[in-house]
């Protein structure tokens, strides 16, 4: 998995106060490469919280590779979460990035297992999502702080 735009922000208040904070969670998968055992797709994840309070958004490839029929049933949608099972795959590495992002930025982490159905996901043998780790070659951080409205931005993107 190769994550090429990453991106947090810090909507209002903190969260974590009295009050229960929802993520509602917008996917998005394309392929954009298939070979013989060999699947690339390309995603996209936005997360929001309910009350605003931060957003993530993340895009990147992931490269699924085993036998055929294995790579079809992670392309499958589960029934449960609606989500093609890949992204189960996908989000627990995204989930690492937000994770560190949601400190940085003072918010509320998603949860690890958001994109999990409540047992332990599908069982699928000799499939692999292929997991980079390329260097991020640009990294900026933004803070600004109005009277009404706290917004803080932290952003990455490698090409």
């Amino acid at each position: 998995m190769e994550i090429s735009s990453l991106l947090g922000v810090r909507l209002g208040a903190k969260g974590g106060g009295a009050e229960t904070i929802n993520f509602d969670v917008r996917a998005k998968l394309e392929e954009k490469e298939r070979k013989s055992q060999m699947v690339v797709v390309g995603f996209g994840l936005l997360l929001n919280t309910k009350p605003n309070v931060v957003k993530f958004e993340i895009e990147g490839t992931a490269t699924i590779t085993g036998k055929d029929a294995e790579i079809k049933k992670m392309l499958e949608v589960d029934p449960e979460t609606k989500v093609p099972y890949v992204f189960q795959s996908i989000y627990q590495h995204a989930f690492t990035a937000m994770y560190l992002m949601s400190t940085i930025l003072n918010a509320p982490p998603p949860p690890n297992n958001l994109l999990m159905p409540p047992k332990q996901g599908v069982p699928v043998e000799d499939v692999s999502v292929e997991v980079g780790t390329e260097a991020v070659e640009a990294v900026s951080v933004q803070a600004a702080t109005a009277a009404e409205e706290e917004t803080s931005e932290v952003g990455a993107s490698s090409k």
